[in-house]
């Protein structure tokens, strides 16, 4: 992948959020399409995202309980450390 490829997926991808709930412009919408169809790793993101998000839905009203040890864990890998409660 070339800087300028890496350059175009940058400047896409921050648009994602919005792309995925719709709420994005018709012509951002359809730029994104266009890249995604030709970038496997944009392709790979938006398709991660969407499934993320279909997989919170089903999720949402089932309360899960994870230990503390995962929960740190979980929160050092994401960089949530400022978020931990004592």
């Amino acid at each position: 992948m070339s800087a300028n490829d890496q350059s175009q997926c940058k400047s896409l991808l921050v648009f994602l959020s919005d792309f995925v709930d719709g709420t994005l412009s018709e012509e951002l919408c359809q730029e994104i399409k266009c890249h995604t169809a030709e970038c496997e790793h944009c392709r790979i993101v938006v398709d991660t995202l969407r499934k993320t998000i279909s997989l919170y839905h089903e999720c949402a009203d089932e309360p899960v309980e994870i230990s503390g040890e995962l929960r740190s864990h979980l929160f050092k890998t994401l960089n949530l450390d400022d978020y931990m409660q004592p």
